[in-house]
């Protein structure tokens, strides 16, 4: 079975992208990466800082990583933060469980990728990957 192509990456991020426009958000990143963790995709809209594509892969490097979304990571590191600053640290640095970033999947329910926003809330950053991965065709998990 092929794994996500980098047309449904890019159609995720301008799903993503459009959706935050719509809602007048403050600019943001997205970063689509795929079921091994290698980015397949990503863009910053003008006016996003400087750090926001290297917090949107830490949050879907995070999820793809441990097969959840960011949502869930973030409140499984509270509830265990030693263990979480030990991901971290083993993962130099690029896990990242903090809300915005979902699971990609496709019609089956097989994990193809994570996609991860930065640049609003976390609710906002988790609302429009959903709104991308949606927008390509794909199931957000």
């Amino acid at each position: 079975m092929p794994g996500l192509t980098l047309e449904q990456a890019n159609a995720i991020i301008a799903g993503a992208l459009a959706h935050a426009a719509g809602k007048g958000y403050k600019p943001m990143a997205v970063v689509v990466l795929d079921a091994a963790g290698h980015l397949k995709s990503a863009q910053r809209q003008d006016g996003a800082s400087m750090f926001r594509v290297d917090v949107a892969t830490g949050k879907a490097w995070a999820a793809v990583g441990m097969d959840a979304s960011s949502r869930t990571l973030a409140q499984r590191a509270k509830d265990n933060p030693n263990f979480f600053v030990t991901l971290a640290a083993t993962a130099q640095g690029r896990f990242l469980p903090q809300t915005g970033a979902i699971l990609i999947r496709d019609a089956a329910g097989a994990v193809l990728g994570a996609a991860g926003a930065s640049g609003g809330t976390g609710d906002e950053d988790e609302e429009i990957c959903i709104a991308g991965v949606t927008a390509a065709g794909l199931q957000a998990g």
